[in-house]
């Protein structure tokens, strides 16, 4: 650590806790009923240093108002499929997708052009912005990296070393409109290590379109610095080490080296601090400091560590419970060879004994629970046990509805308590939710909650803005990914291990989480034990078969023409799908048990508000299905039980009376009220 800098924070440090202990107009303390976010209280904070530098690198950008030759489409690996012919219009480079771009065993139009790099560090940028208009019933746009004309490698389409690792294709808006695209570049090192030598853009229709265009006003490559250096100070959400990729979205408090930011706080009873660490780089250390200055103006330094890994939070926890009760000016302080190298503290966060009535709350949503097929409410087939055990504990609500067919425009409004409608609908399939309208975790988080959302389904998270204020986002993982469907069907297990892993990190109280499972999203057949609960082997082989006789034919869904052509009886197929689905239901219902009985472990469960909800039933196709006569297809009504029946449920141990049965009709927008 340079000397002199840290000589000059400690001597001033001293000077402002005097200034403060005399009252000389200082700030009252801050005490800590509830968890204290550090991270919001930035105004009432006093700042020292920390001053952007001047030599932060520029973005790179084309503009393809002018011709920009570079620019050149890759050709495909498979022959006979051919690349996207790129075609200059007025202000853009057009890229045209039709036939010739789709490859043999893929159903998408698909066409990638790219550029030569002057041998950069992917370590040094942070983001690739695309302005564009697009064409066609929703296209996504990506990227790829580093070109090697190597046509040989089994699987691939394009010759490039990798495909970004920041998260996957973005959807694109098809209203003519010109709208920005922000793709992270990922984890410098995740696949790779060395030089950024090009950058390709892949652009893919959805599968069955006839054609697709792309038109690209311009690209922007962005530094990673360039997002910090708008103010000394601030708050984003960010990925580790503000990387992109698998790892969770914190709520990060950001500065510059050499700084300090000082809060003046009484320190609780078993006061301790939780914060992740993290870089932008490898090769810029920063040095973080966390420090207590006492009323005699001496200065107690609490943690010290040079961090240097970017690709991931420094989780750390520091002890102030020989502190208690002292009023303190407690500073986060960084410091660095390179001046004005950023410095990230994720989700800052002072607490002590819990000294609040508030209880925890878990927000627990099926993603696709079907109300008529839970024994919980009357089904045949035990499928939900531990749910009817938390029923007697707690309220049900038999008539619950959802506020829409499918996932992100249902989510987006019960966690605003709108009706969808009132956000002005979908805008080509997005639905983003108004900057001006606090979302669930944003009243919670400003009542003193730990905040965390834990989502199996993209169409629950980021897609709708619904990441605002919330301390530990988990979206997507590597050892879970709904876009790859791996353990899509056990998604549970690994959202609660996760849930675990941050209440380990941050274990004070009151906590919000938001689960949003996908257990019964259709990745049959559910795991052992629960596979051939209620479909035996010979059943599930029959449907396994018929599964691909069907797709073969044209796919299936109730008004397919495939069920002529095979001769497979629809009823059965889609009798057979509801027991699968039973299945992965009674899964997901033992994975809910499980965390209960955890929560009773760790002696949270007689303060903890659990509320079981759903975002929608199950499938419309399938409670069609089963029916021996199909309604005309405009029939194929939202406000079918089958469609918009959900589970509804409030269990508060001690708080809420057990066993209570509740028929008036509720929607999940009743929720958040």
């Amino acid at each position: 650590m340079p000397v002199t800098q840290s000589r000059w924070f400690r001597s001033s440090a001293m000077m402002c806790a005097v200034v403060f202990f005399l009252g000389c107009g200082g700030p009252a303390p801050f005490t800590v009923d509830t968890p204290l976010h550090l991270e919001e209280h930035l105004d009432e904070a006093t700042i020292e240093g920390s001053e952007v530098p001047e030599d932060i690198p520029e973005p790179v950008e084309w503009r393809f108002d002018e011709p920009q030759p570079d620019w050149r489409p890759a050709k495909p690996i498979p022959t006979p499929w051919a690349a996207v012919k790129p075609v200059r219009v007025d202000d853009a480079l057009r890229l045209p997708l039709t036939a010739d771009n789709r490859p043999d065993d893929a159903p998408r139009l698909i066409g990638t052009i790219y550029v030569d790099l002057p041998d950069w560090n992917l370590a040094d940028w942070g983001y690739v912005e695309i302005r564009a208009r697009a064409q066609g019933p929703r296209p996504s746009v990506g990227l790829y990296f580093n070109y090697t004309g190597d046509d040989s490698r089994p699987g691939s389409l394009f010759p490039f070393y990798t495909w970004s690792t920041g998260g996957g294709d973005t959807p694109l808006i098809t209203d003519g409109t010109v709208q920005t695209y922000r793709l992270s570049l990922g984890s410098p090192g995740r696949i790779w290590d060395g030089p950024w030598t090009h950058l390709g853009i892949i652009f893919k229709s959805q599968p069955e379109d006839e054609a697709a265009t792309l038109d690209i006003l311009s690209v922007r490559v962005i530094p990673r610095e360039a997002e910090f250096a708008g103010d000394r100070v601030g708050v984003e959400e960010l990925k580790g080490g503000a990387r992109g990729g698998f790892e969770p979205q914190r709520r990060t408090l950001y500065m510059h080296a050499p700084g300090r930011i000082a809060y003046p706080v009484r320190i609780p009873e078993d006061g301790r601090l939780d914060v992740g660490l993290g870089v932008l780089r490898d090769n810029a250390p920063v040095t973080f400091a966390i420090t207590a200055t006492l009323r005699d103006g001496s200065v107690e330094e609490l943690f010290q560590e040079t961090y240097a890994d970017h690709r991931q939070w420094g989780q750390r926890t520091v002890d102030l419970s020989q502190l208690a009760g002292q009023t303190v000016t407690l500073a986060l302080e960084a410091e660095a060879e390179r001046a004005g190298a950023v410095a990230l503290w994720a989700g800052p966060t002072l607490s002590g004994s819990r000294r609040t009535d508030k209880p925890n709350v878990i927000f627990y949503v099926i993603d696709g629970a079907n109300a008529e097929h839970m024994s919980v409410y009357g089904y045949n087939r035990r499928t939900t046990p531990n749910l009817e055990r938390l029923a007697a504990e707690g309220a049900v609500f038999e008539r619950a509805y959802s506020n829409s067919s499918w996932t992100r425009p249902s989510t987006a409004s019960f966690m605003i308590s709108l009706q969808h409608s009132a956000m002005g609908g979908q805008r080509n399939g997005f639905n983003v939710v108004p900057e001006e309208v606090p979302t669930m975790a944003q009243h919670l988080h400003r009542a003193g909650y730990q905040t965390s959302v834990m989502t199996a389904n993209p169409n629950a998270g980021r897609m709708s803005g619904l990441e605002r204020e919330v301390d530990f986002f988990r979206e997507d993982w590597e050892e879970f990914s709904y876009f790859g469907s791996r353990n899509h069907r056990q998604s549970s297990r690994y959202l609660h291990e996760a849930f675990l892993g941050w209440r380990e990190a941050y274990p004070a109280e009151p906590y919000w989480v938001h689960f949003q499972t996908v257990d019964t999203h259709r990745d049959f057949p559910a795991v052992a034990p629960f596979s051939g609960l209620f479909i035996g082997p010979e059943q599930l082989r029959t449907w396994e078969e018929w599964n691909s006789r069907l797709d073969q034919a044209g796919g299936e869904g109730p008004y397919s023409e495939a069920w002529e052509r095979t001769g497979i009886s629809r009823v059965a197929f889609y009798g057979t799908v509801m027991g699968l689905w039973d299945e992965t239901m009674a899964y997901s219902d033992y994975q809910i048990g499980r965390l209960v009985e955890r929560l009773k472990v760790r002696g949270e469960w007689e303060n903890t508000l659990l509320i079981v909800g759903s975002d929608h039933s199950s499938s419309p196709r399938v409670g069609i299905g089963i029916q021996d006569s199909l309604p005309p297809p405009w029939g194929y009504a939202m406000l079918r039980s089958s469609i918009s029946r959900i589970p509804l449920m409030f269990i508060w141990p001690g708080r809420i009376e057990g066993g209570q049965r509740l028929s008036q009709p509720v929607s999940m927008i009743d929720v958040l009220p």
